[in-house]
């Protein structure tokens, strides 16, 4: 059934304080003794698959409600990409804090949200390594190695998440506290923030220990880390530490024994981005049995997020699919991708708007066996009301069952780690040392993508003249390689950029096109306040402030 939808306050009415209103959990509460759980039958051997395990499908965040944007990791990929430009959010409601840089301050409930999550997952990587041992047995080393790879991995994100600057720009900048296996209760009464600097030292200790206990490690699928996904991880920090050498060396390395995805992976009408390939280095996935799928008619869910193929007459259940909330592809975005470029498949073409209802829907049948749903879903949006820039990036699981009966749809896989994202890695960091290896890398990528690609013509440098037109090839790669996959904040914060919403014809919320020269502050989240007023050591980032109107119109 329709859900009564969540609409976010005015920001004098939706002020909270968070201690009264949802469980915390700040980092004094990240330790665990071998002693509580030492008891406990197959105790080690839980706890290792509970750091995976509980990457989605729980209501983490509020156990006794079911919150829309409660559904683990993937949710931080939206929030992160629709506080930039790629990522279009028409219809406000559950992520409109993110979309709109409202009440994202730190006595705000949803600056808890991260706090929440990260740190009760790398509570559960500290119990691990406290289990464990400083020289874990044979039978313990595996789980050692998961849990400092996932670590590693929590921290990575914490870090460029909350560090007003890069690693390169300022390597004293405050990140977050860190919290380990050994850190006391006193301790973090007075824990101040790490800098860049400590942080990425930290990181990369981490992963060495990954990488050393992980050597022989053999998983049965990619939903746990090994040693391929900590070559990966090595490669993304020394990506952000701008360490090219290092960067190219291991994202070379964590290519081995996987496959660019084919178009025809990559454009599937059955398993687009819902079912690992062999592209996938990591990734995790949501089961029949998690609160998220049996709970809100599995609304509460990535697929309700994501996924705009569901019988509207059957299920009718889906944000993106009914409700009229789907995400789009920034319209200038989708009219740079070359009609070439299959990956421009995955997205309606924005000139289907101009066609009657009938002709639409026979165009629409070039994206979806049910080109009637599709319409439905984009004229579903209030005060939108179109299908142009719908997603169909990733699909709904299970094949016509899961089309009809959302609760077998939405147990999607969703990638967190895939080879496409080594090849840019290694080519960036090749091409910062040696331009002209770089652009070869980059082209043989780019050809996988587009036969005809030429190298050269996607080299918009908005917000940093300094960025070389070769990394602005790259961000624009990866921009559309990766859109809906987290990694927009990350890129736009590394590379000093900007953000355009207001141009002719953009698709973006009114009241939402700003443009900005340089990184927007609300893409430096805030620490919660309950954390400040705790560890008297830790500062906090400024309270964002959105701009008051829509910014003139951006001439390309």
């Amino acid at each position: 059934m329709k859900k009564i939808l969540l609409m976010l306050l005015t920001a004098t009415a939706s002020l909270v304080a968070v201690t009264g209103c949802i469980e915390e959990i700040n980092p004094q509460s990240t330790t665990a003794t071998g002693e509580q759980v030492s008891n406990a039958p197959n105790a080690f051997k839980n706890y290792v698959a509970a750091i995976t395990s509980t990457l989605a499908g729980q209501f983490t965040y509020a156990p006794d409600d079911t919150r829309a944007y409660d559904f683990g990791y993937p949710a931080f990929y939206l929030m992160r990409d629709i506080m930039g430009q790629d990522v279009v959010y028409p219809y406000q409601n559950w992520f409109s804090a993110w979309y709109g840089s409202s009440n994202l301050g730190p006595s705000y409930a949803y600056s808890q949200l991260p706090w929440t999550y990260y740190y009760g997952w790398i509570k559960s990587c500290n119990t691990v390594i406290s289990l464990a041992g400083e020289k874990p047995s044979e039978e313990h080393t595996s789980g050692a190695g998961i849990a400092y790879a996932m670590r590693a991995l929590f921290y990575m994100d914490l870090a460029r998440m909350y560090a007003p600057k890069t690693y390169s720009s300022d390597k004293k900048a405050e990140t977050v506290p860190i919290v380990t296996e050994a850190t006391s209760l006193g301790t973090l009464a007075n824990n101040p923030r790490a800098t860049n600097e400590q942080m990425w030292a930290f990181i990369l200790s981490d992963l060495d220990k990954a990488e050393q206990y992980l050597a022989n490690y053999d998983r049965s699928d990619v939903y746990t880390p090994n040693l391929s996904v900590v070559y990966g991880l090595k490669a993304r920090a020394y990506l952000v530490m701008e360490d090219w050498s290092n960067a190219q060396k291991y994202a070379k390395m964590a290519q081995n024994g996987y496959n660019i995805m084919s178009e025809a992976d990559y454009t599937s009408r059955e398993t687009g981005f819902n079912t690992p390939n062999s592209s996938w280095m990591f990734g995790l996935t949501y089961k029949a049995d998690d609160p998220n799928i049996l709970k809100n008619d599995g609304d509460s869910s990535w697929g309700s997020m994501m996924c705009i193929e569901v019988n509207p007459t059957v299920s009718g259940c889906g944000y993106a699919a009914n409700y009229g909330q789907p995400f789009l592809i920034d319209r200038h975005l989708y009219e740079t991708i070359p009609s070439t470029d299959f990956r421009k498949k995955c997205y309606v073409d924005f000139a289907i708007d101009e066609l009657s209802e009938t002709e639409a829907v026979k165009k629409l049948a070039a994206y979806s066996d049910h080109p009637d749903w599709i319409y439905n879903s984009g004229h579903a949006i209030q005060g939108y009301s179109k299908v142009g820039g719908l997603p169909l990036k990733f699909r709904t699981a299970g094949g016509e069952v899961g089309r009809n009966n959302q609760h077998v749809g939405f147990i999607v896989a969703v990638p967190m780690m895939r080879v496409e994202e080594m090849y840019l890695i290694e080519a960036e960091a090749a091409g910062m040392q040696n331009e002209a290896e770089g652009i070869a890398l980059l082209t043989a990528f780019a050809k996988k993508r587009d036969s005809n690609y030429t190298y050269g013509t996607h080299t918009d440098s908005y917000g940093n003249s300094k960025t070389s037109t070769f990394q602005n090839e790259i961000w624009w790669q990866r921009r559309v390689e990766f859109w809906g996959e987290g990694f927009a904040t990350y890129d736009i914060k590394r590379l000093n950029k900007g953000i355009i919403r207001s141009y002719s014809n953009t698709n973006h919320t009114d009241g939402y096109r700003w443009n900005t020269p340089s990184v927007p502050d609300w893409m430096n989240f805030c620490i919660v306040q309950t954390e400040t007023n705790y560890n008297k050591a830790c500062t906090n980032n400024p309270d964002p402030i959105a701009p008051k109107s829509n910014s003139s119109e951006y001439v390309w």
